[in-house]
């Protein structure tokens, strides 16, 4: 465990009884009490989640705008300061490098938010991709933690603890202000498909921020949450996590993020002219969601077959729905096969998967 990346909250968490594991090379959380309840709490009252691990960028300079719309697949045009845009970010053949969020702050300063690893990646990706613009890419990673608080009373929570008018800031949207006495960035974002807010901070306060949430939140039912209700809920909201639904291999338009593909933008963007031709095609294997009524967690790499027994794709991301009490998942198959019976097979027993539109789950409305 030694050689594992941790957060400025490590100490935090083993001293609450968190279980440290490795996930994308950091010592994190998976759990505290367990992943069933941490999920029931989220979706019932709201969650505290340290997301310290991912990473941030700051773009700035006069082509910031300009070049961040080539490097991305959203249209940022119509972003102002204080907007949050996500983004799937693509290669010229149309596979993700990764799925980030933009966030400007004024009209030649921006922010990125991207997955913790993917870091390094990214960050060369970026770099090489600026190669013209009057831009400057700093990696601000390590100056920053980021807490999340999540569910029905994330705002009531965070509102306790900031003057700022929280009632203001819709859905991925942002302010800067303090929170505990904090300095932060407070996004109205998440990845769980409820309300709340991520907090981007400095480093050294995150302790002091963490433990200002919990006792202001323990009278609204708030408790600590790992990384494994986090890949649940997201699951139960029909989320993809890059790495799963996304990859170097399966494009936004695969994994159903077509909303997020903006083809007509007038200076295009990295890796349009492959995924205009892969919509045109309409050939390329899907990714589909879906439940099974049986409580027998589906296993990421499971097979998936086709009615006459045949391998038509595999299970890509797979769990027990805390709210639905069955197995939850998502796959990606042929697309021929899409819209026919899907079935895998447990241990000898075949379970048919019933195809569903995400969110699994009734959430909160935008």
């Amino acid at each position: 465990m030694s050689a594992l990346l941790r957060t400025p909250l490590r100490d935090f968490h083993a001293a609450r009884g968190g279980r440290l594991v490795d996930f994308a090379g950091w010592e994190m959380p998976v759990q505290y009490r367990s992943i069933l309840e941490e999920h029931k709490v989220v979706r019932r009252a709201a969650g505290l989640f340290d997301v310290s691990h991912m990473g941030e960028v700051d773009v700035r300079g006069p082509d910031a705008g300009r070049f961040l719309s080539r490097l991305v697949t959203n249209d940022l045009s119509k972003m102002y300061p204080g907007r949050v845009v996500y983004s799937p970010m693509c290669q010229p053949d149309g596979g993700v490098v990764d799925d980030l969020l933009v966030y400007q702050r004024a009209d030649d300063d921006y922010f990125l938010c991207i997955n913790a690893g993917n870091i390094a990646k990214d960050l060369a990706w970026i770099a090489q991709q600026a190669a013209g613009f009057d831009v400057t890419i700093t990696d601000r990673s390590d100056d920053y933690a980021l807490l999340a608080v999540q569910g029905p009373k994330a705002a009531e929570i965070v509102q306790s603890l900031t003057g700022a008018k929280l009632d203001r800031v819709k859905y991925y949207h942002f302010v800067e202000g303090t929170v505990a006495g904090v300095q932060c960035i407070i996004s109205r974002t998440g990845y769980t498909g409820e309300d709340g807010f991520e907090l981007y901070h400095p480093a050294g306060d995150a302790v002091a921020l963490a433990e200002a949430l919990l006792a202001a939140g323990a009278p609204h039912g708030l408790e600590l949450a790992g990384l494994g209700a986090r890949d649940s809920l997201r699951l139960e909201a029909g989320y993809p996590l890059y790495g799963h639904e996304l990859t170097e291999t399966i494009s936004p338009l695969a994994a159903g993020l077509g909303w997020t593909v903006k083809l007509a933008k007038p200076d295009g963007f990295i890796g349009a002219e492959a995924l205009a031709a892969e919509k045109a095609a309409a050939t390329s294997p899907q990714v589909v969601f879906f439940r099974t009524g049986d409580r027998r967690i589906v296993r990421a790499e499971t097979p998936v077959l086709g009615p006459d027994g045949t391998v038509v794709g595999k299970v890509l991301s797979g769990t027990l729905s805390p709210v639905l009490n069955e197995a939850i998942g998502s796959a990606l198959v042929d697309r021929p096969a899409a819209g026919g019976p899907l079935n895998v097979d447990i241990r000898g027993t075949l379970i048919a998967l019933q195809t569903v539109k995400p969110p699994f789950v009734t959430l909160p409305g935008r």
